[in-house]
């Protein structure tokens, strides 16, 4: 958002331009968006947070910032099933401009280090051939319950496929791309005992004794809710199979990643969950009904997630960063759907909401603007994603009695953080029919490698200019529990029933660098810095040339 007074951003340099009148609230957030009426429940909600980015050049490297903390690491998502990431996070990548935005910058830069190999007991050199940036309110910022709105303007070209940008929360016990410390704990929101699902969620509800204070007999889990995820593509105007209403590249995907997960009788990758038997006529089925999650519902141009359902956590292979055995695997669902985007989406902000109503008897709810347009039979309908929209649209819904008929879990209750990025996988939005003569590489100034991208996209990541940017982001809290759905909300990453802080402390070490990034660091995230703004002029300074501000941050 457009700074309305241009000296100030200069003036708050030193703050780490998180300046607030109360808690988290940004200053520079208008009168008239301090308060929200929920479109669930219809009551009005209060701002708890904000941060509208208006002071250009903060810097969110560990120790820059009260609120952020941007990576400084590899994304290491290797898995049984393989690992895709072809990224590097560096905090340089992030910032903000004069215009008001966050921006999180990918581009193709090559980053080497070694990395110590535990198998063969040696240190190995390393690469990745892309940059780009993490920024989360890891162990700072968290919230329970209440309303998120983000106004997004997503990166690259929409028919170009291979970014994967994402606007999500996880809960505090868990630190994204530190597999240490999520392992067995994603995406558990499970608070039953269990004796068969015991090993799998390392902190079970039938736990009689938990230690590093959390409480007894809690099951308790690092829970993923994701407002967005983009997926990017030309599917040449073709409708995915399986969508209704049909949708095509590119779309945001809106989910909520939960386990335990349903174990037998799956929906298959590619169709809609059959939710009936059909039989011949005499008598013999000719199809099973599949299990999965009921009394999901959309609107507008929103179809249920045919192509992903979620993830087996398998046994481990010996080169992987954690461990899990036979008794320990366990399913993970993705109970979500598609939202389908328009190329304006990539050039002007556009709002995305999600109403939470935490633990039992809660719900989650995504929302996104649109406004009523009448074709030429008269007939009204929703125009969504050009940018002039001002009505909400109910995109996704999932009560919580839904997770617990099918499978016991609930609606997340774990206090939880805010996370913006932008991966590079090739996993995600990449070719999925590469030929057989193609050698599988990554590397867009290696012509050989061309066969593995999408056509355009290393001409598109050498322009310099694709960047993620988020205008804003707000979270609103009801004072009044009994106006909602659900448990009621809160503020803080350590809240008494849920509680984090000794636990983080007793395993410091999963969420802490691995050698060689981690050779100065002493706890996870390092003391935030009092002042140190940079000048740009003299008067900035006070005094002749340029230097360092003396300012205090928050």
């Amino acid at each position: 958002m457009k700074d309305p007074l241009p000296f100030l951003p200069l003036l708050l340099a030193s703050l780490s331009a998180t300046a607030v009148h109360a808690g988290w609230i940004d200053e520079d957030t208008p009168t008239h968006l301090r308060t929200t009426n929920s479109l669930v429940d219809g009551t009005e909600y209060h701002l708890v947070m904000s941060d509208e980015f208006n002071v250009p050049n903060r810097t969110f490297g560990d120790g820059d910032d009260p609120t952020w903390t941007a990576l400084d690491k590899s994304d290491d998502d290797y898995s049984a099933s393989g690992g895709g990431s072809l990224h590097f996070y560096n905090s340089s990548m992030i910032s903000t401009t004069p215009d008001g935005m966050l921006t999180i910058q990918s581009l193709i830069e090559q980053t080497e280090w070694t990395h110590f190999d535990p198998l063969k007991k040696e240190w190995k050199k390393e690469q990745k051939h892309f940059k780009s940036g993490m920024i989360q309110s890891w162990n700072k910022f968290c919230f329970t319950g209440g309303i998120i709105e983000i106004d997004v303007v997503l990166p690259g070209e929409p028919d170009i496929g291979g970014l994967w940008p994402a606007v999500w929360m996880l809960g505090n016990l868990g630190r994204a791309t530190y597999e240490g410390s999520t392992n067995n704990l994603w995406p558990w929101s499970y608070d039953k005992c269990d004796r068969k699902k015991q090993e799998s969620q390392v902190i079970s509800g039938c736990n009689k004794a938990n230690h590093f204070g959390l409480n007894k007999e809690q099951g308790r889990g690092a829970t993923e809710i994701d407002v967005i995820e983009l997926m990017g593509g030309d599917s040449k105007g073709v409708d995915l199979p399986a969508t209704y209403p049909p949708i095509t590249l590119p779309y945001v995907d809106m989910t909520l990643q939960v386990a335990p997960g349903i174990p037998d009788n799956r929906p298959q990758s590619g169709s809609q969950p059959v939710r009936k038997i059909d039989m011949t006529h005499s008598g013999y089925a000719t199809s099973i009904a599949e299990n999965w999650y009921d009394n999901l519902t959309v609107a507008g141009n929103t179809s249920l997630n045919p192509f992903f359902y979620g993830t087996y956590l398998g046994v481990t292979k010996a080169n992987e960063p954690v461990t899990r055995n036979k008794n320990q695997v366990f399913q993970a669902d993705a109970v979500g759907a598609m939202k389908q985007l328009v190329p304006e989406h990539f050039k002007t902000p556009h709002t995305f909401r999600v109403e939470w109503q935490p633990g039992r008897g809660g719900s989650l709810d995504w929302f996104t603007k649109s406004y009523k347009k009448v074709d030429e039979n008269g007939t009204t309908f929703h125009m969504e994603g050009d940018g002039k929209g001002q009505d909400w649209e109910h995109s996704l819904s999932i009560p919580d009695f839904a997770l617990d008929a099918a499978m016991g879990s609930k609606i997340p209750e774990e206090p939880s953080y805010v996370i913006f990025n932008t991966a590079i996988s090739s996993t995600w939005a990449f070719p999925y029919d590469v030929p057989d003569w193609c050698p599988k590489c990554y590397d867009c100034d290696d012509p050989k490698c061309t066969c593995s991208f999408n056509p355009g996209f290393c001409n598109m990541m050498k322009t310099g200019k694709v960047a993620l940017k988020i205008d804003a982001v707000r979270v609103y809290q009801s004072k009044n529990h009994d106006a909602h759905g659900g448990q009621p909300h809160s503020v803080g990453c350590d809240p008494p029933g849920f509680p984090t802080k000794e636990y983080i402390k007793g395993y410091e070490y999963r969420y802490m660098r691995p050698m060689p990034f981690s050779v100065d660091d002493k706890h996870p995230l390092r003391k935030v810095k009092n002042g140190g703004g940079m000048c740009l002029n003299d008067e900035h300074c006070g005094g002749g040339g340029s230097g360092e501000t003396g300012g205090g941050g928050k």
